[in-house]
């Protein structure tokens, strides 16, 4: 990747299952674009095919934006070059990354994040897991909606964990 090289498109990888991911796409393509945004399902068949690089369970959990010179973005960096893109919303987008926007950007995609865990546990989704299955309760993870998510190992809630 040529950390130089303009950026002239990106791919917004996002999460086909998740109503705020598809209302945002859906938002995104109505926008105008300083730089064409393509959205793919993350984590799908297009997706492993362009990117074989990736790790596509993580795409499936963080926001995942790819330019066309090979650029990956996650995370809050991927909101802030998404808005980027759009011609109404660059201003925001520069805003957004500075340090004290950054931690704005930072807020916002935990946000999305907490909301989403909780439209999981709500069973909105089918009784799917968010985010390829990363917070399985048998793996051990709990979700309260005032303290957020938690872990204890399977088999180690009596003090007792199996080694690795």
């Amino acid at each position: 990747m040529n950390a130089t090289a303009p950026v002239r498109r990106l791919t917004v990888l996002y999460d086909a299952e998740c109503s705020l991911c598809a209302f945002l796409r859906d938002w995104l393509l109505r926008q105008p674009q300083l730089v064409p945004l393509e959205p793919v399902p993350a984590a799908s068949e297009e997706a492993r095919r362009r990117f074989p690089g990736l790790d596509h369970g993580a795409t499936l959990d963080e926001i995942t934006v790819v330019g066309d010179a090979g650029q990956v973005y996650r995370g809050p960096a991927a909101w802030v070059v998404t808005l980027w893109a759009l011609r109404e919303h660059r201003p925001l987008a520069h805003r957004l990354s500075t340090p004290s926007g950054a931690l704005l950007a930072k807020g916002a995609v935990l946000a999305a994040a907490k909301w989403r865990g909780a439209q999981t546990h709500r069973g909105q989704r089918g009784g799917a897991q968010w985010g390829g299955q990363v917070y399985r309760r048998a793996d051990g993870w709990s979700y309260a909606p005032g303290s957020g998510w938690s872990h204890t190992a399977p088999g180690c809630a009596d003090g007792t964990c199996a080694p690795r």
